[in-house]
């Protein structure tokens, strides 16, 4: 493992105390006196994670301590608003300051489109759209990058966040071009990594993400559909799921117009994303033994009507 220090960086073996301790990039640790093994993590004040993909229920860290989180996307066929409502509900459930990047914003005769779009996702959240090979457009992104401050970005393969490292810290890395045949970019970045900025913050590059399963970010959401969870507090009941209850004040903003129902859908989903994942292994094999009985009881009872039918 790769650590930095006042006089540098160097590798440092991770011993199986401080695998235990669950290590990740951004992470402040201690080193023995010989500066040989890692002896401790420090606390953390906020955490980037996911559920792995595939079927385990295993979490995999992605950064931590991030002050400022840059959620790219580009002007072209990557730029999806459920993907961005994702990454600002991690951004919020970790404590970092979240400003959605738009790259790209040279292949498109006026960005602005996206840069409504990407507003209206989140009360006061930030959009900047601009060149990632510009210094004069990126330097809009320095006064988040200065002394004591840790950015990340964030987003998936290709939107340009290896041109925005080697715009914000000349770090060198390998970039592509976008395929002209479907306008998406090529992943290149294979492994998180930490650069130092030349204002004295740092920089964390991840690489692009196939799939990011939200975990533990109940409250976020509540942030990120902010307007959702505002009608809420006027529905009848306080458990209204927003389906068919009467006195729903959600679905009554939907009649009037106010409230898109894509985004009533796109809430739904991850709160229940967010719910499944969350859930320990004791509680999902507890639901679903629960959920089996059910069936079969059900199957039971429409057996016998069948029987006594006859």
């Amino acid at each position: 493992m790769e650590v930095a220090h006042a006089e540098g960086r160097e590798s440092v073996p991770l011993s199986g105390k401080a695998a235990k301790l669950g290590i990740t990039v951004g992470d402040w640790v201690l080193l023995a006196a010989d500066e040989t093994i890692i002896t401790d993590r420090l606390e953390r004040f906020g955490l980037f994670q996911r559920r792995a993909a595939g079927t385990s229920a295993e979490i995999q860290l992605i950064a931590a301590n991030v002050d400022t989180l840059f959620v790219v996307t580009s002007c072209n066929r990557d730029f999806n608003v459920a993907r961005l409502e994702r990454y600002l509900a991690i951004a919020h459930e970790a404590g970092a300051f979240p400003v959605i990047v738009i790259t790209r914003a040279d292949t498109v005769a006026s960005p602005d489109e996206f840069v409504a779009q990407a507003r209206r996702l989140s009360p006061g959240v930030l959009v900047e759209a601009l060149d990632a090979r510009d210094p004069e457009q990126v330097a809009t992104l320095k006064p988040w990058c200065e002394s004591g401050q840790t950015v990340a970005l964030l987003g998936s393969s290709g939107v340009g966040k290896s041109t925005l490292v080697n715009s914000l810290a000349g770090a060198g890395q390998d970039t592509r071009q976008v395929r002209a045949d479907d306008q998406r970019g090529r992943h290149t970045t294979t492994a998180r990594s930490m650069h130092p900025l030349a204002d004295g913050g740092w920089l964390i590059d991840t690489p692009g993400m196939r799939e990011l399963q939200l975990v533990d970010v109940g409250d976020a959401l509540h942030e990120v559909f902010a307007e959702i969870a505002a009608l809420a507090d006027n529905c009848r009941f306080a458990d209204c799921r927003h389906e068919s209850e009467p006195g729903c004040a959600v679905l009554a903003a939907i009649e009037a117009g106010t409230l898109d129902e894509d985004r009533l859908r796109r809430y739904r989903k991850l709160k229940l994303e967010d719910r499944r994942n969350s859930e320990t292994i004791a509680e999902r094999r507890s639901r679903d033994r629960d959920l089996g009985r059910f069936y079969k009881s059900v199957l039971a009872g429409k057996r016998q009507e069948k029987g006594s039918k006859k």
